[in-house]
């Protein structure tokens, strides 16, 4: 699903005409073109696209709720999503609140944040929590705030690898698309009007090493994260490659202007609003 006027062309279609002019055969173009997934962008710019949540805000929880032990992302109004702006199967309404610890110094250490439904029609309160985080006196967190207004979207992945369970556990060659490279640089080609700060809900993650699915690799680090106990378990067997990209999020400001933030989650977990089993990963290039 994608923004589309009389002036404006389907960026899928933009896409194809781009990876023909490159020399690609057709075949292995629409291959690659039945691997995309609709996504909805969310960004913080004045408009009239419609608002369906908001970057940043107090804390408003339901009363029985734990305190959140990071800083408030987004709080985004499910009901307010077209139908088939993603594939994720999110729920229907309430709202999903998406936390982060954007903690640098933790990059592939630990799980960098949460994510919370609150179902429609739940009793809620505004709530004061004071947080100390360490990476905040030296990156800052002068986060902007606002109004999200929509933007629906189609997502190629930006990945050419994939990693053989093993052992050994090695990376090799995306199967199947012989031309990966030449079509992520054809998608590369086709502009987009996203502006920074926003969200992106589902779709592929984008990871300034554009190696692996960022989505699979923060589901083997879940995994160890549920091994060791920091992690709840899961109600269903799971695999990394069941993982999917929830959210991602570009603070676009400060020290952090180049950082990807993703949450990602397993498809069975998500289906089962199992949102505690949402595991938190970041890339950094300061």
């Amino acid at each position: 699903m994608t923004d589309e006027t009389p002036d404006k062309p389907n960026r899928l279609d933009q896409f194809r005409e781009e990876a023909l002019a490159a020399g690609i055969p057709p075949d292995d173009v629409d291959r690659w073109l039945g691997t995309a997934r609709p996504c909805a962008i969310l960004q913080l710019k004045p408009g009239d696209e419609p608002v369906v949540g908001r970057l940043g805000g107090p804390f408003v929880l339901p009363p029985d709720a734990p305190d959140p032990w990071c800083m408030l992302v987004a709080t985004i109004d499910l009901a307010a999503l077209p139908e088939g702006s993603t594939d994720l199967g999110l729920p229907p309404d309430g709202h999903l609140m998406l936390f982060a610890d954007p903690d640098p110094e933790s990059i592939d250490e630990r799980n960098l944040g949460s994510a919370l439904h609150i179902p429609a029609g739940t009793l809620v309160e505004e709530r004061r929590v004071d947080l100390f985080l360490e990476w905040d006196e030296i990156y800052g967190s002068d986060f902007p705030e606002g109004p999200l207004r929509l933007m629906c979207d189609a997502s190629l992945p930006y990945h050419s690898m994939v990693r053989d369970p093993g052992p050994p556990s090695v990376l090799s060659p995306l199967p199947g698309h012989p031309y990966v490279e030449e079509l992520l640089s054809a998608w590369e080609e086709v502009p987009d009007e996203y502006h920074h700060p926003g969200l992106q809900l589902g779709g592929y993650s984008l990871d300034e090493d554009p190696v692996e699915d960022p989505a699979v690799a923060a589901g083997r680090e879940a995994a160890r994260a549920e091994a060791r106990g920091e992690l709840p378990a899961a109600h269903t067997e799971t695999r990394p490659e069941d993982w999917v990209c929830l959210a991602q999020w570009w603070p676009g400001v400060n020290e952090m202007a180049m950082a990807c933030f993703s949450w990602s989650i397993a498809r069975q977990d998500l289906a089962a609003g199992r949102f505690d089993r949402v595991y938190a990963t970041m890339t950094f290039n300061p």
